[in-house]
């Protein structure tokens, strides 16, 4: 009769092939990862960033549940500082229109100046009357030199004012273009005429605004949809968000969260007199991405940059309509906001937002550091002035 030891023995020299064969090299997925880590955040999330061309970084923190203490910062040594200062950024609901409540954009203008996109909602309840506004610092001394605040023609109470451009060739001061990414429906890119602040929705409810009913994105493999702790899922329902410009500004790009359609419309007609039942017909569908995005840019050869949240990448659509891979890497966790900088880099935020409680029962999934990555392209950024 064998002993223990021997049998032992018999087992592990017939397992010696498997192993062997497991220590192969077996196909696998193939990753582009030419990424730079410019910094971590360990306390809250960013959604957006924006580079200044003497290459001051500013990020933000939208308030929309954790302890956020500033909502617009600098880096400085790799650490947020509460930019123009912390007193600012107090959500300071009594004096909304001086105060930054939940920034969710920041962006380097053609002029240098900094503006910050406050939708003016915390903790998703409804806009406070004067918190939604365009501000514009100058990033030298941190002064307030233009503070745009919407009323409720333009900013709706459940409007989630997303991401903005600039075009300041056109008119006295020129004009911003803001995606409304409402989850409510009500999607729509506001034109606002710099000089006077006026504002208006265009394309509002549009087709190419809204989110594409019964969208179902898959992030880590995973169908992602809104699940609650007390109630049953649901899509996720969120419109126009990424937004980008042409280089010779005759062109607006844009896109929904939930969809992987691009769309453009000219300038001309958004800024024109064109009511919105006519305008419709001059959007064109760009047809699919190849994944949802959240964030877009653009460059000087006019090239759209978009961010792939469905594939942890980063993509780069040409000119000519060609579509190129520049990142996909399983650490980019949510791309969300794009910021090309005059260094030939392409700044981007990674922060997990599909791991938050609300898309899975209450439980947070997230965990630190949220990253801010950076890649080099060798392209300019568009600035209209």
């Amino acid at each position: 009769m064998k002993t223990i030891s021997a049998i032992l023995l018999s087992v592990l020299v017939t397992a010696l092939p498997i192993a062997a064969q497991e220590r192969e090299k077996l196909p696998n997925e193939r990753l582009k990862s030419p990424l730079q880590i410019v910094a971590k955040f360990y306390d809250n999330m960013p959604t957006g960033v924006t580079v200044s061309d003497e290459g001051r970084i500013f990020v933000n923190f939208p308030r929309w549940g954790d302890e956020v203490p500033f909502t617009v910062a600098e880096l400085k040594d790799g650490k947020p500082v509460p930019f123009p200062d912390a007193e600012r950024n107090e959500a300071d609901t009594s004096a909304p229109e001086e105060h930054f409540l939940s920034v969710q954009s920041v962006v380097v203008g053609p002029k240098g100046r900094l503006w910050a996109l406050d939708t003016g909602r915390i903790e998703w309840g409804e806009t406070v009357k004067g918190g939604a506004k365009l501000v514009a610092l100058d990033p030298q001394s941190g002064e307030v030199v233009k503070n745009i605040v919407f009323d409720d023609s333009v900013v709706k109470t459940d409007s989630y004012l997303n991401d903005v451009r600039f075009d300041l060739t056109r008119g006295e001061e020129g004009r911003a273009f803001i995606t409304d990414s409402s989850s409510t429906g009500r999607n729509a890119i506001i034109v606002v005429d710099l000089a006077t602040g006026d504002a208006q929705r265009r394309l509002n409810a549009h087709p190419s605004t809204l989110a594409v009913p019964r969208f179902l994105p898959t992030v880590e493999g995973r169908p992602l949809m809104n699940r609650p702790a007390d109630g049953s899922p649901t899509h996720m329902s969120i419109g126009s968000d990424g937004i980008a410009i042409g280089p010779n500004g005759q062109t607006l790009y844009y896109s929904s969260l939930s969809g992987r359609k691009l769309y453009s419309v000219g300038i001309d007609d958004l800024v024109g007199t064109l009511p919105d039942s006519q305008l419709g017909s001059r959007v064109i569908d760009l047809g699919d991405k190849g994944g949802a995005a959240d964030g877009l840019e653009s460059d000087t050869t006019g090239a759209v940059y978009l961010t792939n949240y469905e594939h942890n990448a980063i993509q780069r659509r040409e000119a000519d309509g060609t579509i190129e891979t520049l990142v996909h890497d399983p650490r980019v966790l949510w791309p969300d906001t794009l910021s090309l900088a005059a260094d030939g880099y392409l700044y981007f935020t990674a922060n997990q937002l599909h791991r938050q409680p609300g898309f899975h029962g209450g439980q947070d999934l997230r965990e630190t550091p949220y990253l801010l990555y950076r890649v080099k392209v060798d392209r300019q950024p568009v600035r209209l002035k």
